[in-house]
């Protein structure tokens, strides 16, 4: 006998978490829709590309000098500012608020461009 409610505990909870296992694939699902969304921005050619990005609140943009000299990217405003970024280096900032974000590398000031978050 004690055998056998030794076996029905061991299929409830084999069956148990075989309901869990069905369930995971939907979490699972769900959790990569809900992924934070990511942007790029290319430094080249003494540009910004593209110069003007809009994403959702909570974008995280990375900004990646693909140039053959050092640039940064600083916001006009105070909100995020990159060290020198020699080539292929990269720099990333996650935006929280709605707005507007100018930026420029301040090695070459004439260099802008802007992230519009939304």
């Amino acid at each position: 006998m004690r055998r056998s409610v030794s076996i029905a505990v061991v299929t409830v909870a084999l069956v148990a978490g075989m309901g869990t296992a069905a369930i995971s694939p939907k979490s699972v699902s769900a959790a990569a829709q809900e992924k934070p969304a990511t942007a790029e921005v290319k430094i080249d050619n003494f540009s910004f590309g593209p110069a003007a990005l809009t994403v959702p609140v909570g974008t995280t943009v990375t900004w990646t000098n693909r140039d053959d000299i050092p640039h940064t990217v600083v916001s006009t405003e105070g909100v995020f500012k990159s060290k020198v970024l020699d080539t292929d280096e990269k720099f990333s900032f996650t935006f929280s608020k709605a707005g507007t974000y100018p930026y420029f590398c301040s090695i070459h000031p004439k260099m802008t461009g802007k992230v519009i978050v939304q």
